[in-house]
Formats: structure tokens, C-alpha cells, sequence
């Protein structure tokens, strides 16, 4: 029984059959908030839509769902709007202050898709968030 239990027990053992259960899961808030509770940091992107809203059918019910496992620990934002002023990331960053989600920098955005300046931004991001 000893080495049975020593071979279940075994991280890489753990892990893979870690990655078998989540197969075909990893879509569901559930899942996401355990996936988001083992990390250290995370970087979230989300474009405007709308009226400068989250994306309302995938990205914010999973926002929503995961925002109690992230509640103090090193979170990124970045995304790009059409029109408007960003007010969505403002809107954003106000909802992860109040649920306790620590920023790691400042927020990146951009109008439309990312010129140089937006992606020299996010690879910063990028290495203040893994600090």
C-alpha cells in the first residue's frame, strides 16, 4: 500500500489527473474561480462593448465569478475600445477595488487594435505583474 499511495500521492500524478477533470470544464465559473485561487497574479483582458460595458455573455459572468479568488492578489488589466474614453476600464478598475483586488500597475488601453505604444505598455504590464 505504501508505494501505492506514494505513487497516487505524486505531484505530476495529481496534476495530470488534474488537467483530465477539468477537460471540457475549464468554461464554467466554477472552474475558473479554483483555477484563479491557485495563482499568484493574473492579467485580464477584456475589450468595450456596447456602451463601454464588459463583453456581457462570457468575459463579465466569468469576472464575476471568479472576482472573491482573486481578492488580494496582483491583477493586470488591459483592453481596447472603439469609441468613447476608456470609461469601461474606469468602470472596471472601481469594481476590482471594491472587491478587494489588488492592481499591479496601471491599467492599459487603446483605441481599436494595439498600435507600439499599447504593446510596450502590456509587455511592461507584463513584467510589473510578474515582480
Amino acid at each position: 500500500m505504501g508505494k501505492d499511495y506514494e505513487r497516487i500521492c505524486e505531484w505530476g500524478n495529481l496534476y495530470d489527473a488534474y488537467l483530465k477533470a477539468r477537460r471540457g470544464k475549464r468554461w464554467k465559473n466554477s472552474v475558473a474561480k479554483v483555477e484563479a485561487s491557485a495563482l499568484e497574479a493574473v492579467a485580464l483582458g477584456c475589450p468595450a462593448m456596447g456602451a463601454e460595458e464588459l463583453e456581457e455573455t462570457e468575459f463579465a459572468p466569468m469576472f464575476d465569478g471568479i472576482k472573491s479568488a482573486l481578492a488580494g492578489k496582483a491583477v493586470a488589466l488591459f483592453g481596447s475600445y472603439g469609441w468613447g474614453d476608456g470609461e469601461w476600464m474606469r468602470t472596471w478598475e472601481e469594481d476590482c477595488a471594491s472587491a478587494g483586488i489588488r492592481l499591479a500597475a496601471d491599467s492599459v488601453t487603446c483605441c481599436e487594435a494595439p498600435d507600439d505604444e499599447a504593446l510596450s505598455a502590456c509587455q511592461a504590464l507584463g513584467k510589473k505583474l510578474a515582480e
